[in-house]
């Protein structure tokens, strides 16, 4: 692994929510999250499948229900493992994974069609907007 790929650490993925980064491919921005697992990492394109403009993460976390992850926009349930639709209006479809590998509590990029490029949002998107679901009970 070398420094170029490294992303963070594990110590610094919420086990509640997500960690938000960006990646390059080619001449695109794209952003991407790491959620926590019980045994590692797992990383996954941020967007909802049902609409790929929407994000998972919009900057401060993407919002977890129990165990899954959650899209406040349609109200989507995605495994946190797999990034496979449980529920929702893209019920069977999958959040494309990203290959990321632990080595001593690091977390590297090791997807052969990415290079990281920074953490936190691509700037590419309006991050003040919300969805329509709320699950803070305000």
């Amino acid at each position: 692994m070398d420094e170029a790929s490294r992303i963070t650490t594990v110590d610094e993925i919420p086990e509640d929510s997500s960690f938000l980064f960006t990646v390059r491919d080619g001449f695109d921005l794209e952003e991407a999250i790491l959620v926590r697992l019980a045994d590692g990492v797992v990383a996954f394109e941020n967007y909802c499948p049902h609409w790929t403009d929407v994000r998972l993460d919009t900057g401060s976390g993407a919002e977890m229900r129990n165990d899954e992850l959650v899209c406040t926009k349609h109200g989507a349930t995605f495994e946190r493992d797999t990034g496979y639709c449980t529920y929702g209006p893209c019920e069977g479809a999958t959040v494309d994974e990203i290959d990321v590998t632990v080595a001593e509590g690091v977390v590297y990029l090791t997807d052969d069609d990415y290079e990281f490029e920074q953490t936190g949002p691509s700037g590419d998107h309006d991050l003040s907007s919300r969805g329509r679901i709320g699950f803070s009970g305000n």
